[in-house]
């Protein structure tokens, strides 16, 4: 009897360094998609386009041939892809406008490659913000006071154009800092000595009263369920924003800006 042999799979091989490096650079971009975004994107002082990407299907228009022009001075990578590829990068076909660009400028961070360098600062982070313009509005505050956001990709929405215009270009001058998962974050800062305080309106300690000395990440939850629950239960202190006559509550972006300043104060002592 006759045994049919599978052909012998070929190795597997590991990435070059090259390749590795590559993917590493291009996980530290942001994606901004639409004509006016990109093009706004590529003129804020300190922005480096690394890839701009361009469906085939574009019509010439003077506003492309601005965006290219500052690629190329950038130094980009500019690649030309069908329209469905491009919806793919762009993740919003409906608004990309056949234009798509990785760009990345000094504030916009990874956390596992700045969070030594952090140590002695403070943080606000954001847990279920889902309104691009709040997230706007709220980077905005943090830009102004020159503290950094901790922007987690799971559970918030991500800085499009909305977010940008909310921002009023803000957000390129902003210190932003991204990681996986909040809890994931938290229990590390943590481990390196942060405390973390958690906005929570049933809290027994007012967002203005004295804080213990060390770094202190500020937690802010989502427009209508605040912190979640592994949120909550990672906190060293809960905070409340005391209010007064019989206003029960604030826009997320207002309070963001509070949080912002008193991180600021926290801070400087």
């Amino acid at each position: 009897m006759q045994v049919a042999l599978r052909p012998q799979a070929p190795p597997v091989k590991s990435p070059s360094a090259e390749y590795t490096l590559r993917k590493k650079r291009f996980g530290r971009c942001l994606t901004v998609y639409g004509r006016k975004p990109v093009l706004e994107a590529l003129q804020a002082p300190g922005v480096r386009c690394e890839r701009l990407h361009l469906a085939r299907s574009n019509r010439e228009a003077d506003i492309l041939d601005e965006i290219i022009a500052l690629a190329r001075r950038q130094g980009a990578d500019i690649r030309e892809h069908e329209r469905n590829a491009l919806a793919h990068i762009s993740r919003n076909a409906r608004e990309d406008q056949g234009v798509a660009a990785d760009i990345a400028w000094p504030g916009y961070q990874q956390l596992d490659d700045v969070v030594e360098g952090i140590q002695g600062t403070s943080l606000l982070a954001v847990d279920g913000i889902t309104n691009p313009q709040n997230l706007g509005m709220l980077i905005r505050a943090t830009a102004a006071a020159g503290v950094g956001v901790l922007l987690p990709r799971e559970g918030n929405c991500d800085i499009n154009p909305l977010a940008i215009k909310a921002s009023a270009g803000a957000v390129f001058r902003a210190t932003v800092i991204r990681c996986g998962t909040l809890v994931d974050a938290l229990a590390g800062l943590r481990e390196r000595g942060w405390r973390v305080a958690v906005l929570d309106a049933d809290a027994g300690q007012s967002l203005f009263a004295p804080l213990g000395a060390g770094p202190h990440v500020f937690v802010l939850g989502g427009e209508t369920t605040g912190a979640r629950a592994a949120t909550l239960a990672l906190a060293d202190t809960r905070l409340f924003v005391p209010m007064e006559n019989g206003v029960e509550s604030l826009n997320v972006a207002v309070t963001g800006a509070l949080v912002a300043y008193r991180a600021l104060l926290g801070r400087n002592g």
